[in-house]
């Protein structure tokens, strides 16, 4: 098998140390272990990231993370996900990024771009040109889609305007088309272009499964041994649609055995810790490192993960958070509405209808009633399929596949 070298261009890409996104850090490990030389250029500040890269008054800083080469640019901070000088960042990004090509180790023959603002897209696509590499357009998120549909803005605005030119430039352009969404390619044919994509979806590393750490003993003994515990692990925010977890648990208050913990962070967590102040049923606990996930999974005998009623959602879903649950053998609650839901093709838990707390609470004493046993053989099935289909061991190996398919052709 030739050497691929691997340009890998997210300006979100973080590692465990820096936090989210973790997507890519855990492709390239799996891409080194196959032999290929990886590197990743990534923004100097994320909203996502927990701690930042030392730029040491740089434009463009290296750091050796597990083996692979990181490309840091820096750009300016800004507050939050919705601040307007998001859009400055996105500008900083794609200015500097055309000027990278003296800066990497190693000369690539492939070019892997995903982000989520696609404003990078033209200085990707030029080096991919003027170093002669396969350009790969990976989607994680459909934007401007994304934003039109959950952000609430309009098609008419400047900015989606511009996205959109280039969304379909990079559609056309692209020797290799990649989603992370199982129905990707339905979006691409509404758009009036005949491609398919393939489809690499989100999954678990394996290693750091193995490699966890307990919960810290005052948060641990929060968690009552008596309950059953409905719990959520991951962010806080509109589109995880926490707030119908939330009615569920508002219907469910006179039964005393049953508790639900949320554990993480989010610009909706005052919100909705001000919506249960009279109750005793829920539990809110700050967001813990990430290789204590599985710890505080280990003390759930339901995992929930629910989404708004979105249009957008029909292309598919890849939370990190559902492979998370399913490798911890847990039964899965799954609140969304769209088809080929993971949690359904694996009968690893149960399915109900987006934004239907009425639905969630029936489901939930469905669980609950069931008993230990007939959890455990839903749990055990989620595994088996995580461990069988969603490795990154798994999903690099299929990744390099399809690009020795295409360089064959």
């Amino acid at each position: 098998m030739k050497t691929k070298n691997i340009l890998i261009i997210n300006e979100y890409s973080g590692s465990p140390e820096y936090g989210m996104n973790y997507r890519h850090y855990y492709l390239a490990k799996e891409f080194i272990a196959l032999g290929h030389n990886v590197s990743i250029v990534s923004a100097s500040y994320s909203h996502f990231f927990k701690k930042f890269p030392n730029m040491e008054n740089k434009t463009y800083q290296h750091e050796k993370i597990d083996g692979i080469d990181y490309l840091w640019i820096k750009v300016n901070k800004y507050s939050s996900s919705f601040d307007k000088k998001r859009v400055f960042k996105w500008v900083q990004f794609m200015s500097k990024l055309f000027f990278v090509s003296n800066k990497l180790k190693h000369k690539p023959n492939t070019i892997i771009w995903s982000s989520t603002a696609p404003f990078s897209i033209l200085p990707t696509y030029y080096l991919s040109k003027k170093l002669k590499a396969k350009f790969i357009f990976e989607v994680k998120d459909i934007w401007p889609l994304t934003l039109i549909e959950i952000g609430g803005l309009s098609e008419k605005h400047p900015i989606i305007k511009v996205m959109f030119w280039l969304e379909k430039f990079a559609l056309n352009k692209a020797d290799i088309l990649v989603s992370n969404l199982q129905n990707y390619t339905e979006h691409i044919k509404s758009l009036g272009i005949e491609r398919d994509a393939h489809w690499v979806s989100n999954g678990v590393d394996l290693v750091e499964m193995k490699n966890i750490e307990p919960l810290d003993s005052e948060v641990k003994e929060k968690i009552p041994t008596d309950k059953f515990i409905v719990g959520y692990t991951g962010k806080l925010g509109l589109s995880n649609a926490i707030e119908f977890l939330i009615e569920t648990a508002i219907k469910l208050k006179e039964n005393k055995d049953i508790l639900f913990v949320i554990v993480g962070n989010g610009q909706e967590k005052k919100h909705l810790q001000e919506k249960t102040k009279d109750l005793n049923n829920v539990l809110f606990i700050s967001a813990i490192k990430k290789v204590q996930i599985q710890s505080m999974l280990s003390l759930f005998d339901v995992c929930y993960i629910g989404w708004k009623k979105e249009f957008l959602y029909k292309y598919g879903v890849s939370p990190n958070k559902i492979f998370e649950y399913m490798y911890s053998g847990k039964p899965i609650l799954h609140s969304i509405s769209t088809p080929k839901d993971i949690v359904k093709l694996s009968n690893c838990g149960l399915s109900v209808e987006a934004e239907n707390s009425e639905e969630i609470k029936n489901a939930i004493l469905e669980l609950y009633r069931m008993g230990e046993e007939k959890r455990k053989i839903l749990g055990d099935n989620g595994k088996q399929y995580v461990l069988e289909n969603f490795t990154y061991s798994r999903l690099a190996a299929k990744y390099i596949q399809i690009l020795n398919q295409k360089e064959e052709k």
